[in-house]
């Protein structure tokens, strides 16, 4: 029989490795990402390229210390905040739905808390 313990961690290493794959994608090719920022980007004191930058940094470090279990429920909630903005700001589209499925695996983890494999429980 399949025991329910694994799928918290399951859940939480998946859900990392998405934000650890976009972040550093980011990071490694910030240029390619900013054809996706919404039109207000512009508008603020930086280069697209540096906020794509700060996103992927952002993704991978929330990614870290979720994939860790560090500070889990902080880690879960930013991102699931992170995730809900990004639906809203693209719009009603395929990558917004699955954006928002994503941002419910968040508040899951972030309801759950911290499981029987996490560094800090």
């Amino acid at each position: 029989m399949i025991d329910k313990k694994y799928a918290p961690i399951i859940l939480r290493i998946g859900i990392s490795l998405v934000f650890l794959w976009f972040g550093s994608q980011q990071i490694l090719h910030a240029s390619d990402w900013v054809t996706w920022l919404p039109s207000f980007i512009n508008s603020l004191p930086m280069q697209p390229t540096t906020f794509v930058l700060f996103n992927g940094t952002f993704e991978v470090i929330l990614g870290v210390l979720l994939i860790l279990g560090i500070f889990t429920r902080v880690a879960a909630a930013l991102l699931a905040i992170h995730l809900l903005g990004i639906a809203f700001s693209i719009g009603y589209n395929d990558v917004a739905i699955r954006d928002f499925g994503l941002f419910m695996a968040c508040v899951a983890i972030f309801f759950y808390g911290p499981d029987d494999w996490c560094l800090k429980k």
